[in-house]
């Protein structure tokens, strides 16, 4: 696993999975999202990276209570712990096939060290988290920080900062909803190529 160094001029990664970075800097601000329940008897995943776990462990505690207030029950999240973030992938993927689970949230830490080894780790499980999610075709949430520094990863792993773990929440419940939604569209009238509705001769 990498370790901190001297801040690197680069820009930030971005996360490639689950919510977009154009609604994750307003997300601590925001009030709540057009689909803010979760459906009765729903039961998610988590996979927490303890490398570093003061800060992975924030953002667990922050998904926690805002899935709360989306009506999860406290019994309804099962969590599994990894060493790093390298290891996520595989253990989402075995909480993704259970039937019982509809998503998994993945929280972990990549901090750039003075080689290139954090940008290696921190393609390879975005690209494997996606993966996955399409492979199953469940919700694979991306809340694994890709930082130059701890100061930088403090600042969006704890409450009162960009607050990651919240963020990751609120993009299960509006995927799942989503997901939901894309599954139930009206097919009763006959459609034509990009979504048009066809003209149906009489």
């Amino acid at each position: 696993m990498a370790r901190a160094s001297a801040p690197d001029p680069r820009p930030l990664s971005r996360s490639p999975v689950g919510a977009s970075s154009d609604t994750s800097a307003k997300s601590a601000e925001s009030g709540p999202g057009p689909s803010t329940r979760l459906p009765a008897g729903a039961r998610l995943g988590v996979v927490l990276s303890t490398y570093h776990h003061e800060l992975t462990g924030a953002m667990l505690d922050s998904a926690r209570a805002e899935l709360a207030r989306a009506g999860l029950e406290p019994d309804a999240l099962r969590v599994v712990e990894v060493p790093g973030a390298f290891e996520i992938p595989l253990v989402a993927r075995a909480l993704g096939v259970r039937e019982d689970i509809q998503a998994v949230l993945c929280f972990g830490l990549v901090l750039k060290g003075e080689t290139t080894h954090d940008q290696h780790i921190a393609t390879s499980v975005s690209a494997a988290l996606q993966r996955v999610s399409l492979d199953i075709d469940k919700p694979m949430l991306f809340g694994v920080l890709t930082c130059n520094t701890l100061e930088q990863a403090r600042a969006r792993a704890l409450p009162g900062g960009h607050d990651k773990g919240r963020e990751v929440a609120r993009a299960a419940v509006e995927v799942l909803a989503a997901l939901e939604n894309a599954r139930n569209v009206d097919t009763a009238r006959p459609r034509a190529g990009f979504g048009f509705a066809a003209q149906v001769q009489p």
